[in-house]
Order: structure tokens, then sequence, then C-alpha cells
């Protein structure tokens, strides 16, 4: 490592963390100056110091201060985060699991955390900072006392993954699925299984690595060759089998690993059978490293889902299953399959428009509206200019706001009600109408 960056490791070492926020500076914490379309944080490294900054980082000559020995000039902020947490992770040397993939990894991120803390002092990526920021953030967090560490690595572009994982270095991965997600970025479903696979990529050159992969999903299997794989599944004989025994709402399963006869059962807080993958792999990681099967269950029913992510919420009139987060093909299929196949009375689907699908997004949003063909829910409720589009029946509203114009009409009142859609919809704005 080069001579500048351990000199700034030393001022790393003696502060209280980083951040890359002027508007967030704990006392003693070494601010990076990064720059964006719409911003330049060099323009705030004086501010930063005021805040309580103990040293801070420019990468522009005119906001560098050389009398002033709090100061470091480098070439490029972004770079200079990334290369100061490869450092730091190739110095403490902490196990780190990476996880990526179209769907459920936040969600599987936050359950592997759930179980591995039933036994181990983890890190893990908080919310969704899984970008070239977030990571490298996320690795400098990373303390002695850390046994483990689980990283979330997100990507909209080729070669994102690439990036990521040449900053956190992991030894151990999981990729939960692959599907048809930012297809404008990455310019094709092919295009997205390649840029996941960057993943399985670095591990596949790193001596005793290890991933855990579904063993029912074709295109992992597909890219995972020359890989050590822990398998999990439903069928018989893999690291561990599991079955969704219930899901009305929320996810029941049974679970055993490859070494047992006994079955272990577990109730969840997750509405969807699509999170029975997501709870598969936590089990898995768990199982792999030593944690009991009563912790993993008592982890697994603990957890509970935060930030519109498949929550569910009852108000005065009705139930509300809030999916607000996020939004592609893959994962409106798998939302409206499991709630056509949930047990319950007067079902109502409002549903936001999907993003960044390119060229396909016309024909991806009708194969929506022609599979809510097939279903009996009650009423329809469509979001978007991109449902504008396309052939159907239901109401459709240009915008949120016209939507909820809508709903003060409507009054809705004794409903199950699914609200799906891109984050960009901002249908979490709907609840308080509902």
């Amino acid at each position: 490592m080069n001579s500048d960056i351990e000199a700034l490791y030393a001022h790393f070492l003696k502060s209280s963390g980083v951040t890359t926020d002027s508007r967030n500076c704990p006392q003693g914490s070494l601010f990076i100056a990064l720059k964006g379309a719409s911003f330049n944080g060099n323009a705030f490294a004086a501010k930063a110091l005021e805040a309580g900054c103990s040293h801070v980082v420019v990468d522009e000559a005119a906001y560098f201060k050389a009398d002033d020995q709090r100061y470091t000039l480098v070439k490029d902020g972004l770079q200079t985060l990334q290369a100061l947490a490869r450092h730091h992770r190739r110095l403490l040397g902490t196990p780190l699991i990476g996880i990526t993939g179209t769907n459920g990894k936040t969600t599987t991120k936050e359950l592997i955390a759930a179980v591995l803390r039933q036994k181990f002092n983890i890190l893990f990526t908080q919310g969704n900072l899984n970008n070239a920021i977030g990571v490298p953030l996320t690795v400098l967090r990373l303390k002695k006392e850390h046994q483990m560490g689980v990283i979330e690595m997100g990507a909209s572009h080729p070669g994102d993954i690439k990036e990521l994982v040449d900053i956190a270095e992991p030894d151990f991965g999981i990729i939960t699925n692959v599907g048809k997600a930012h297809l404008l970025g990455f310019g094709s479903f092919e295009g997205v299984i390649h840029t996941k696979g960057e993943l399985y990529d670095f591990l596949r050159a790193k001596e005793n690595a290890t991933i855990f992969i579904d063993h029912e999903n074709p295109y992992l299997q597909g890219i995972a060759q020359g890989l050590t794989h822990i398998e999990y599944g439903t069928s018989e004989g893999l690291y561990v089998t599991g079955r969704v025994t219930g899901n009305s709402p929320f996810l029941a399963l049974e679970w055993k690993g490859k070494q047992s006869a006994a079955w272990q059962k577990v109730q969840t807080q997750l509405i969807g059978s699509y999170n029975f993958t997501n709870a598969l792999a936590a089990i898995t990681i768990g199982c792999y490293f030593g944690v009991s099967p009563t912790q993993i269950n008592a982890a697994l029913e603990g957890y509970a889902p935060q930030n519109n992510r498949s929550q569910l919420q009852r108000t005065e009139r009705n139930t509300l299953i809030i999916d607000a987060y996020n939004a592609n093909p893959t994962s409106m299929q798998a939302a409206l399959e499991n709630f056509s196949q949930m047990q319950a009375d007067h079902k109502m689907l409002i549903l936001g428009q999907m993003g960044e699908l390119g060229a396909e997004s016309e024909a991806e949003h009708q194969r929506v509206v022609d599979y809510i063909d097939q279903c009996d829910f009650e009423e329809v409720l469509l979001v978007g200019e991109q449902f504008g589009k396309t052939r159907h029946a239901y109401p459709t509203y240009p915008d949120t706001p016209a939507l909820i114009a809508a709903l003060q009409q409507l009054q809705p009142a004794g409903k199950t009600i699914l609200i799906k859609g891109s984050n960009s919809n901002k249908l979490s704005t709907v609840v308080d109408y509902l």
C-alpha cells in the first residue's frame, strides 16, 4: 500500500470514524470530500472541521490549506475512500460474506445478520448502503472485536460488483438470485447475470473461498463452476433442505440439515413465500458457522421487516401489505403470485410502475397486467405512465397524488391491500388514506 494511504490510515486510526457528510460530523471523525452531479464535498471541508472533524481529505487544490495539518490533498476522494477501506480490511483480516442479487439481498442480509448475531460479534451493512460509497464506509466500520462481517453489494451497471468486491475482498459469497432489474443500465438479462457473477469471479480466484447457493436456481448453477458449493433448496440431501408450510399471511417453514432427520419448524414475521429462499439462505449460513438450530429459529422468528419491505400493517379500515421499496419484473411477479394464493377476503391491488427497464418497459408492464387479468382481485388501481401505455381495463393514475385524490373518494374498507411498486412512486404515502 502506498505511503499516502498509510499516512491517511494513521489519521483514520486516531479518528472516531469516517464521514462523507458535513451535516453529520461526530467529534473527532475523518471527513472525506466526495463529488457528485449536484454537490461538491470539497466546499464543505472547512465546515466539517468546525463541526467536530479532526481531519479532512479534499481532492481540489482550491480547498486545500497547505499550512493546516488537518488537511490532506488527494487526486480523487472516492478512490481514496475505497483504497482506505481496502487497506483496513486487509490489515484486520476479518472473515467477510459478500451478498448480492436482484431481489431479496437486503432482507437476506438482515436475516443472515440476525442468525449470526446469535453466536458472533458481527458487522453488517446498515440499510441499503451497498454502493461504491456505502461499501467502503461499511468496511471502515470494522473493529478488531468483530468476528465476522456481512457486506451487501448492489449494482445497476456492468462492473459495479467487481468494483465492490475489489474493495471488500470477501471470503464467502451468496447471490440471492438474478432477475430483470436495471435493464436500462445492464442492457439485457444476460448483462444482469454477468454482473452479479462478478462476485463468483472474485471468489473463484481466491484460495479457500466458499459460496452458498440455491440448488434450484439454474442461472446461478450455470455460473458457479470451479467454486466450493454449500447448497440449499427443497431437494433432499442438500446441506439444508426446506419446505413452505404456511403463508397466510406470514411465511411458515420447516427445515433440516443434511445430517439431521428432524425437521425444525419456524413461524416468521415475513410476508410472502418469495421470502422462503431468503430465510433458507440465512439458515444455511448459520448452520455452516455453527449456530444451533434453536438459535437460528429464534433469530428468524424474532426478525420483523422494516422500511416498506413486505410489511403487514393494519389500519382502522384495512389490512395492508406494504412492499413499496422496490419493484422489477421478477419481484413484481413473485408478489402478485403470492398475493393471489394468499387466503384473504376482498383483495385489492395498488401497483406503481417499475423503473429502469429501458426498451423492455412497455412489454414488461403489459406482462404484469396480463397476469392480473388471470387473478380474481376485487379491485386493481395502477399508477404511472408506463401502466397507462398498456392494454387493460383498470383505473390508472398518472402519479401517486392523483391516486390519493381517488382514494379519498373511494374510501376502501374491509380490504386486504397489496401496495407494490418502485420507490420512485412514493406509494408509502398512500398508507394514511387507507
